[in-house]
């Protein structure tokens, strides 16, 4: 099993980088998993990870990039709720790069 250093602590994370146990995850884990992808977290990336923690909450399943544009577009707005705006804050796919650092399982349907 792989694992990551954060503030002292080794977290366990499969193959792909994705938390094994959910409640390991904290700020700190996030910005960690964003700092190995060479990623700094703005205030725009949190609005999305703290979204998807929000909607994993509500319906239990991590949603698959289709679902996510429209329900950011529903919650945030259309300037945020499109695939362009959200690619550029996560480039290796909105949904599977977002929903590692919320802690978040990798939504059915990403390759």
């Amino acid at each position: 099993m792989a694992t990551i250093e954060v503030a002292g602590k080794t977290i366990e994370v499969d193959e792909e980088g994705y938390l094994t146990n959910r409640t390991d995850w904290t700020e700190e884990v996030a910005t960690e998993m964003a700092k190995i992808d060479n990623c700094d977290l703005t205030d725009n990336h949190w609005e999305v990870i703290n979204f998807l923690r929000e909607y994993y909450d509500e319906y239990q399943i991590a949603p698959a990039v289709r679902v996510l544009t429209k329900a950011i577009g529903k919650k945030l707005g259309p300037d945020k709720g499109n695939s362009k705006y959200l690619y550029e804050l996560f480039p290796y796919g909105p949904a599977k790069q977002a929903c590692k650092y919320a802690g978040l399982p990798k939504p059915t349907g990403c390759v």
